[in-house]
């Protein structure tokens, strides 16, 4: 049946279609924390966030549900759903984010932010990490360094070298952030003296694809000063540190202690259902409104709103953050006590946390690392790898993820790491 499934997937989708491990798994249902494959196996899931209050959530479902019943439209159309959504939502950032465009992915909400700094400054010149992921349209496929673009990077982007746990930029932690803002500093200069000029720096505030390196409270303040001065703007990615993931705050940048110019979302803001939105400030919003007279067909739509508004109350009414904070810390306190010849370090924000593996050299255990993916998979329990070399291991669960659910998934881990050859 799964050969059959395969054949049929390559067929109308295309070989090189990726998925997840070595023996794909076939997925028929889902229901909070757990997921079913067509076999009638249970997998623990901790990896997705797209599913943020839970797969099939009740009140979500009912929701969408209720409004695909009654209207679906766009917006040049008058609705309250999407006013009622985006007052909603504004709230929770600062005063100065009170605006809200609504789209359908989180790459779309990254090619606008990065449209809005075109706009308002001027100029086309943009900063990335030089190991990260922002999504796929033409415009942001140039900021990610998963592969790169066809025909290779524009000649307006640098990308810049990664915050790191194991190996930090300039031999140290405490130097880390200084040598970050001095890269970002060259990479403004050579822009503005190609003629590209600085436009902004579009960046994810934990550094999720970048490995989730350990970084504190503080560490882009000399990043900021030098985008401030420089007339730049900052692009908070919150695709995976937003919506109360990390524990400690709403949003990654609150966490990090800075002001975005722009924060983009996406797949967490509505469980599943397809969404993504922009918020940022009104001068910014006029300045992109009127250069660009921005429109998405499907964006904002009112069951897409009932959708991330349900999820949005769903996160406040099971204190869905509360938990993140409590089972986050429980869950990286586990993983710190794991004793393993390969494990360099654990470490975590929240509902995101994992643990690095490299060799007696200290080189990438990228191998031992997607063996360890693979065999959890084969005991029920879903996870991946993250990071340069992918060799730290990305749990990221749904954020109703229990401590019982967070044992089962590390007592699964030290049996894997007690029976896999070194």
């Amino acid at each position: 049946m799964k050969t059959d499934i395969l054949s049929r997937r390559n067929k109308v989708l295309g070989k090189n279609f990726p998925t997840f491990y070595d023996k794909p798994i076939h997925l028929v249902r889902g229901e909070g924390v757990w997921l079913y494959d067509s076999e009638g196996k249970k997998y623990l899931d901790c990896y997705n966030n797209v599913p943020h209050v839970g797969h099939c959530h009740p009140k979500v479902v009912e929701a969408i549900s209720n409004q695909a019943s009654t209207l679906n439209t766009h917006t040049r159309y008058l609705h309250e759903g999407i006013l009622e959504y985006a007052e909603k939502l504004c709230s929770k950032f600062s005063n100065n984010l009170d605006q809200m465009i609504m789209v359908c992915t989180g790459s779309e909400a990254n090619d606008i932010a990065l449209r809005m700094a075109q706009a308002v400054t001027g100029k086309s010149g943009f900063i990335a990490t030089d190991n990260t992921y922002h999504g796929n349209t033409g415009l942001v496929s140039q900021l990610s360094a998963r592969r790169p673009p066809i025909g290779g990077y524009s000649k307006n982007i640098r990308l810049i070298p990664a915050p790191e746990s194991t190996h930090p930029l300039g031999g140290s932690h405490e130097v880390q952030s200084e040598i970050f803002a001095k890269n970002v500093e060259r990479a403004v200069y050579e822009l503005e003296k190609d003629g590209y000029g600085f436009a902004g720096f579009m960046f994810c505030p934990i550094f999720a694809n970048e490995g989730f390196p350990t970084v504190s409270p503080g560490f882009l303040d000399p990043t900021v000063k030098v985008i401030k001065s420089s007339g730049g703007l900052i692009l908070s990615d919150e695709v995976q540190p937003g919506f109360g993931r990390i524990g400690s705050h709403w949003w990654g940048h609150q966490w990090l202690g800075f002001e975005p110019d722009v924060v983009t979302l996406g797949k967490p803001m509505a469980n599943g259902h397809p969404v993504g939105a922009v918020i940022t400030q009104q001068g910014i919003m006029e300045e992109f409104r009127s250069a660009a007279g921005y429109f998405n067909t499907f964006g904002g739509n009112p069951v897409s709103c009932a959708a991330a508004l349900s999820t949005l109350e769903v996160i406040e009414e099971e204190g869905l953050i509360e938990n993140a904070q409590k089972i986050g810390t429980y869950a990286l306190n586990r993983l710190r006590d794991i004793s393993h010849p390969l494990i360099s370090d654990a470490r975590g924000n929240g509902l995101f946390f994992g643990i690095e593996f490299t060799d007696s050299k200290g080189q990438p255990a990228t191998s031992f690392t997607s063996e360890v993916v693979e065999a959890m998979r084969e005991r029920g329990v879903l996870l991946n790898s993250i990071g340069r070399h992918r060799n730290t291991l990305k749990m990221r669960p749904p954020m109703p993820f229990s401590k019982e659910n967070a044992d089962l998934a590390i007592d699964t881990l030290e049996t894997v790491l007690s029976e896999l050859p070194l």
